[in-house]
């Protein structure tokens, strides 16, 4: 049996440095476009040009998986909330507390995941 008091410690704690992240992503994401800002060079020539487009390129992903992270923590709530926590959203089968322990949002048991 899942402890539910503990995932939903687990899962507030992935929530607050999930939104931590999403912050600082952010605010990395504006400092790259004011850095770019005015400047006409052409990436492709400019090594400097090409640092920051892949920068911005990494921060953007980054910051993609976080509000998809985020997303998925607030599913977790939720399955916490129904009663179906712990339990595989594709087999029905239980998740290992082990998994859940490390990835507490996780939806599904390892087998599905792969």
């Amino acid at each position: 049996m899942v402890d539910s008091d503990r995932m939903r410690e687990l899962l507030h704690a992935e929530d607050s440095e999930t939104r931590r992240l999403i912050a600082a992503l952010s605010s990395d994401i504006k400092d790259l476009s004011a850095a770019r800002e005015g400047d006409n060079s052409d990436d492709e020539h400019d090594p400097e040009g090409a640092t920051l487009a892949f920068e911005r390129s990494q921060a953007d992903t980054l910051l993609r998986q976080s509000e998809e992270r985020l997303s998925a923590i607030a599913q977790a709530l939720q399955r916490l909330d129904d009663g179906s926590f712990g339990i595989c959203t594709n087999c029905g089968k239980p998740i290992p507390e082990v998994r859940l322990e490390i990835r507490p949002y996780a939806p599904t048991c390892v087998a599905c995941a792969s």
